[in-house]
């Protein structure tokens, strides 16, 4: 983790007006505490800017879907609960529907979980067409070891769930316009872009043009 030093509302403000079409947000403590932690912050983003948000890091059980939905969230990610148990997802899915994202984070073979403390023993395809079956509407897929390196991005993963139908937004490496064009030319239906954007490795209006 690297701290920026900007304020989270500040800085969400000028991506909404600089055209950013989604703001992702990661609740990094959550993710670790299994419960949100800075759900009131999110909810404050979430009422000032003009533009949807996306929001992960704490959702374990149903009611924190609810909480966040309640506050404004427009899609709330879902991991550790979708891949440990994607026969049970189906009443999630039910309820949420397409507010649903699930989050397929990769190390190497396996799927990392618990905010990348703990790794699931099935593999990533197998969980996502269980999940599909179950009726989740969409993937988040990032390559854990890529993560924050602005290496460059992992277009495996993304050509293994394609042939599910499913939209996938990748993220995890992202450092350079070639990348989003990678990105973009693979098939995904978006891309999360956080330090590249902090660093000046990638500037907003540019990637838009790009991958709009």
């Amino acid at each position: 983790m690297t701290e920026s030093g900007s304020d989270a509302l500040e800085l969400a403000r000028s991506f909404a007006d600089r055209g950013a079409p989604w703001l992702h947000i990661v609740d990094l403590d959550g993710a670790r505490a299994g419960r949100w932690c800075n759900l009131e912050l999110v909810g404050e983003i979430a009422k000032a800017v003009p533009v949807p948000v996306q929001l992960g890091g704490g959702a374990r059980q149903m009611q924190d879907v609810d909480a966040a939905l309640e506050r404004g969230v427009a899609r709330v990610i879902v991991g550790t609960t979708a891949i440990e148990s994607p026969s049970s997802f189906t009443e999630w899915t039910a309820r949420f529907g397409d507010r649903l994202v699930v989050s397929l984070d990769a190390r190497g073979a396996a799927l990392a979980t618990r905010g990348w403390a703990a790794e699931s023993a099935v593999d990533l395809v197998t969980v996502a067409r269980a999940l599909q079956v179950a009726g989740v509407a969409r993937f988040v897929h990032t390559d854990v070891g890529r993560d924050g390196t602005l290496k460059g991005v992992d277009l495996d993963g993304l050509a293994r769930l394609r042939p599910l139908g499913l939209p996938v937004l990748v993220a995890g490496g992202v450092g350079s316009y070639l990348d989003l064009e990678l990105i973009r030319d693979a098939g995904a239906e978006g891309v999360i872009v956080g330090r590249a954007l902090l660093s000046g490795a990638i500037e907003l209006e540019r990637a838009i043009q790009l991958v709009g």
